[in-house]
């Protein structure tokens, strides 16, 4: 059986930038946690596509409506449109993580 993996969080990340910058961690908390959440949420729902150098991009993507079945009773069911968050990793990322 696979174990699980460890679940690393923005306030980690913010904690290890403060230490390597010399911030404070509340600074790098409002900083990562905070604003830079805020600016990506704000980005998305313009539908603007979000280019992370060395990561990725994210970009909203919509879904037609469809028709579906429901697995337990086998009816029929219409599933409504809506939107979804994609992300596609850079090269650079897909290399890193592949060696």
């Amino acid at each position: 059986m696979a174990t699980a993996q460890p679940t690393v969080t923005l306030k980690q990340l913010a904690a290890e930038l403060a230490e390597k910058h010399e911030l404070s961690k509340k600074l790098a908390n409002e900083i990562i946690c905070d604003d830079l959440v805020t600016l990506i949420v704000k980005s998305l729902k313009k539908g603007n596509r979000l280019r992370l150098a060395g990561l990725g991009i994210l970009q909203v993507k919509k879904r037609a409506a469809r028709t579906g079945r429901n697995p337990a009773t086998g009816e029929t069911i219409q599933i409504p449109a809506k939107k979804k968050i994609a992300f596609r990793a850079a090269k650079e990322l897909k290399e890193a993580v592949g060696k």
